[in-house]
């Protein structure tokens, strides 16, 4: 196996996923495991292991040994605060037994390299949480996933369901969701849906309302008007905290990348895209439909001297066999 191999890790709330590539920007095998953020599991120890055994899972899939790496890249939801990067980059370190320092950066960040060819701009990635971050021209970076506002797809669930409910309970204003939430969990009526996430035994999960993210953007687009509220006012809090996180590094917005990553981003919204750009003037937006582990490959690169294209590595990643 030829050594100097790039190993990239993208970890969050829902998924795992890793990628072991070459030095000439071939994915040789990629693996996936369940969530691993830190403070989604409620265990440092329990997220540790999924992303050292999803890491052995792609190097076991491509022949390859932990002594095979040059770089490893971790871009991490939970690698938020000084103490769980110098958490993270003892236990990888040790655990894997790479020659090679383990670089954990937070998910923000990733998503960023994912967007960005200069590592440079404002990331706004929303996937089941948000997390956002920037990086000036200088290599300053600020990146927070504790906004005292959340807008991921499970807040964005969230406040579609209460809609449903103030409908369905005469508190608020008609809305084509009541429908399409009653279809979509299967429940005869608005107080069969909240009997469903409230019973006291084999209740819906909280996590399951953020399956009426993409109803809830679709109806905004559709010109639903408690949707459209809902959706503009998620926006305009995205991009509040991409204005303020630019201002932390000094970055001007105007000419400034926004990156529009995560699950949530993948969704072609027009409501919640123009939201979060109307406060960020004259900043020009890129949205990726690339796997945010591309970012974490392009950071190994980075960290390589070596220069990659992104699509190319996305193209190769679907491709590749996976563990």
């Amino acid at each position: 196996m030829t050594h100097g191999l790039v190993l990239a890790t993208d970890g969050g709330n829902t998924k795992t996923h890793v990628a072991l590539a070459d030095r000439a920007g071939r994915v040789l095998a990629a693996a996936r495991g369940p969530a691993s953020d830190m403070y989604g599991r409620g265990s440092a120890e329990v997220a540790i292991e999924v992303l050292v055994t999803t890491a052995r899972s792609a190097l076991g899939a491509a022949g390859a040994a932990p002594a095979d790496l040059g770089a490893s890249v971790w871009s991490l939801a939970g690698a938020d605060w000084p103490e769980d990067h110098a958490l993270l980059e003892r236990e990888l370190a040790a655990r894997l037994g790479a020659p090679c320092a383990p670089l954990v950066v937070n998910d923000a960040l990733g998503g960023l390299r994912t967007g960005a060819p200069d590592y440079v701009g404002i990331s706004i990635v929303c996937g089941t949480f948000n997390a956002i971050g920037a990086r000036s021209r200088d290599g300053r970076t600020f990146h927070l996933g504790f906004w005292p506002d959340r807008a991921g797809g499970f807040d964005l669930g969230h406040e579609a369901l209460r809609a449903v409910y103030r409908h369905g309970l005469d508190l608020g204003p008609a809305t084509a969701l009541t429908e399409r939430a009653l279809a979509l969990f299967e429940a005869e009526s608005v107080l069969a849906l909240l009997h469903a996430f409230t019973r006291r035994e084999g209740r819906l999960s909280l996590r399951q309302a953020e399956r009426l993210a993409p109803v809830l953007l679709d109806l905004a687009d559709a010109g639903d008007a408690v949707a459209t509220a809902i959706v503009r006012e998620s926006g305009g809090r995205l991009g509040d905290q991409a204005r303020t996180a630019a201002a932390r590094v000094g970055l001007p917005v105007a000419g400034a990348r926004v990156v529009l990553a995560g699950g949530v981003m993948q969704h072609p919204s027009a409501t919640l895209a123009d939201a979060i750009l109307a406060r960020l003037p004259g900043a020009v937006p890129v949205r990726t439909s690339k796997p945010p582990v591309i970012g974490a490959l392009l950071l190994g690169y980075d960290a390589l001297g070596l220069a990659m294209d992104g699509d190319a590595l996305a193209k190769s990643l679907a491709e590749a066999r996976e563990a």
